[in-house]
């Protein structure tokens, strides 16, 4: 296990010296940031400090470096993968101050913001300029863009935009030992060099501290048209995914949920504006969008025919505003309402969409065997299934020692699918022991030394991605 001090009391005088708002360091303050939505995890920092600017991140990370003192950068703590954590104590590095948008350049459809700016304030601030910014995890009304940026977040409308790294053109970052760089240029194309932006997209705050980032906008769709489509097997709903995109259309949105996973999100929003049938066992949620309703008319038209191939029931077309916005709360609240519910572990698998229905049919054989019972819902149309395990009755030995297993299993079923662990989520702290199902020690050490080279000393959000027998190499 790695070493680091402690935070003294000379490093809590020199943070309180240097930075504009006072640090956090009693137990009662510090302890909200010991967790995000990752189970019931709890590593809190020993200290938490809010830089206002990057100079004050600067400063903080060149303290560190000297005093080896671990730092994980904290953001809105929304993740489900334990990355925000302060694993090994230190410092939690809170960018909640560094909120701004900097600059929205409407010429060359670009935005230089902070990373405590929140994605739908984003979204809805573009929007007023006639753009579109993408990338939207069902928690946007409420997580930061530099957590989007750690994580490589992704969302529904991924399926035709792409994730987070898509729209990425330049990252300003602090590295470990305080040193500010700039990664990219802000330009469109750029063969310069290696690509240090998309190195440290998805990098869960391991390689440095992202300051600013500067992201491709584009027009914002002026129409679009909303399907609920049921059917009464979901390995049928998961084998029209594909279909769709072979009959010729990229819808904006693609989104599965089996039966369980709209029950009780309708208990949880405690709302019953839709009514499903008993025979019904799975949705897919089908957007398409554009500038012309004619265009988009015949989408669905030709969407509509190709899930009655695969034995969809009646067609539900949202009708107006209010609708659309129903059925999308629905969607980004099944998460938050599956939780409510029970303890539960999410896994977030991706595969080939083609291999989606054996991937439901692997979890669900899996889930039988182990006597778990998973809520699956997901992006379908980017083969990005969230598998949902219930504890229920399950006992606490059971949970603790066999779940484990299974869920190996269904990471060994994903890669022998083509897929890998994670679509979205990231590996942080619960899933990085399973990272040599999908690499092998060659391909780790390479991302290990990749680390080194950043962080000789270890000190960036320690304990994260890299699994044991890597991690203390």
């Amino acid at each position: 296990m790695k070493t680091f001090n402690k935070v003294s009391e000379e490093d809590l005088h020199f943070f309180q010296s240097m930075l504009k708002h006072p640090p956090l360091f009693d137990v009662e303050d510090v302890r909200s940031f010991g967790s995000d939505e990752t189970e019931d995890l709890f590593f809190p920092p020993e200290i938490v400090l809010k830089p206002s600017d990057t100079s004050e991140v600067s400063a903080v990370m060149r303290h560190c470096f000297s005093r080896n003192i671990p730092v994980t950068p904290i953001g809105a703590r929304t993740g489900l993968s334990g990355g925000a954590l302060s694993v090994y104590g230190g410092v939690g590095l809170s960018l909640e101050k560094m909120n701004h948008i900097v600059f929205l350049d409407k010429e060359n459809l670009q935005v230089t913001l902070e990373p405590a700016v929140i994605t739908q304030v984003l979204q809805e601030t573009v929007a007023k300029e006639g753009l579109y910014y993408p990338p939207d995890p069902s928690s946007r009304g409420s997580c930061f863009i530099g957590g989007n940026l750690a994580e490589n977040a992704g969302g529904p409308h991924a399926v035709k935009y792409g994730v987070t790294k898509d729209f990425v053109l330049n990252l300003e970052v602090v590295l470990p030992n305080g040193d500010v760089v700039w990664t990219g240029a802000n330009t469109l194309k750029n063969s310069t060099g290696y690509n240090l932006t998309q190195l440290m997209v998805g990098s869960e705050g391991t390689l440095g501290v992202i300051t600013k980032a500067v992201l491709k906008l584009i027009p914002l769709p002026a129409q679009q048209l909303l399907m609920l489509v049921p059917f009464d097997s979901a390995e049928d709903a998961c084998r029209a995914v594909s279909a769709i995109f072979m009959a010729g259309i990229v819808p904006s949105a693609l989104e599965f949920m089996e039966r369980d996973a709209i029950d009780y999100t309708l208990r949880f929003m405690d709302d019953d504006f839709i009514q499903i049938p008993p025979n019904v066992q799975a949705h897919l949620l089908i957007e398409v969008d554009g500038a012309y309703s004619e265009s988009l008319i015949k989408d669905c038209e030709i969407i509509a025919e190709v899930v009655g191939k695969h034995h969809a029931g009646e067609v539900l077309f949202a009708d107006d505003e209010a609708q659309k916005s129903k059925l999308w709360k629905m969607r980004r609240k099944v998460g938050e309402a599956v939780k409510s519910n029970s303890i539960y572990k999410e896994e977030d698998t991706v595969v080939p969409r083609f291999r989606l229905p054996e991937l439901l049919k692997g979890v669900k054989d899996i889930g039988s065997r182990y006597g778990f019972k998973s809520v699956c819902y997901g992006h379908a149309g980017d083969g990005n299934l969230h598998v949902n395990i219930i504890k229920d009755n399950l006992s606490d030995e059971v949970w603790e020692t066999q779940l484990p297993i299974a869920i190996r299993e269904i990471f060994q079923l994903t890669a022998s699918l083509g897929g890998t662990l994670s679509g979205e989520h990231g590996i942080g702290l619960v899933q990085k022991e399973y990272m040599p199902i999908v690499f092998s020690h060659i391909e780790l050490e390479l991302m290990k030394k990749i680390k080194n080279v950043f962080d000789p000393k270890g000190i960036m959000n320690p304990g994260k991605i890299f699994p044991l027998s890597i991690a203390e190499d």
